[in-house]
Parts: C-alpha cells; structure tokens; sequence
C-alpha cells in the first residue's frame, strides 16, 4: 500500500497533506517555504519517499469561469519539476475559503501563521481527490 499526497501550492508557501495508506483520511502534515524553488522540489521529493507516496494531487486554482489564470498556470509549471511520481491535477477553487471556515470551527488562530490556512487547504484537496 501507498500514501497520496496533496500540495496546495502557492508563490509563498506549499501546505503539504497526507492520506492514510488506506487512502481513505487525509492528514496535514507541513508547510514548505517556495522559495527557492529547487529546495522546496527537493523536500517534497524526501517526504514522498519516506512516508511511501506513489502519487501526488496538486490543487490547480482554476478560475470560476473554469479558465486558467497566471496563478492556475504556475501551479501547473510547478508539477512538472516533480518527477518520479503519479502527478494529478485538482482543480481547488475555494479550497483556501473552506480551509479557514475549518480553522475557525476548530478557534485556531490563522491570522499571524498562513502556513495554517495551506496545510489545511492540502487536506481539503487531498480529501476532495480521495472523495472521487
């Protein structure tokens, strides 16, 4: 059996989720600095194969139109740097809505830690994917 993992990738920061091996629940797991680019690549590859990841969702920002924008773009330009894995694109518009209602049902304060809100977006996508 193999995880999944889900990237909410944005021009800060990456929230990074993981499923259960049964790829049933999803479950936060960290937050990545972007910047640079190579070293955020590089440390989603090593938490890949230490918790057994044979694909990883990345959330796509798609417009609500069901357009690509410059953001939708990006994220699409990032998955291609990840090689050696299953990479399947997730369209997440209002993930990052839905992460902070979750966040604020729970009463953590996301204000002055944005990774929060990222992490918590992963899942909602990680979840979102599993769901299908």
């Amino acid at each position: 059996m193999h995880k999944v993992m889900a990237l909410d990738v944005g021009t800060k920061r990456i929230g990074v989720a993981l499923s259960d091996f049964l790829q049933v629940i999803a479950v936060p797991h960290s937050c990545i600095p972007r910047q640079p680019e190579a070293k955020a690549i590089e440390e989603i590859i090593k938490i890949a194969k230490e918790n057994r990841v044979e694909k990883i969702v990345i959330g796509v920002p798609v417009n609500m139109d069901g357009s690509i924008g410059s953001q939708a773009q990006d994220c699409i330009n990032f998955s291609q740097k990840i090689v050696g894995f299953d990479i399947i694109l997730e369209d997440e518009r209002l993930t990052s809505e839905e992460a902070e209602e979750r966040l604020k049902e729970r009463k953590v304060n996301f204000q002055k830690n944005k990774g929060l809100v990222d992490i918590e977006s992963a899942c909602v996508i990680l979840e979102q994917y599993l769901g299908k």
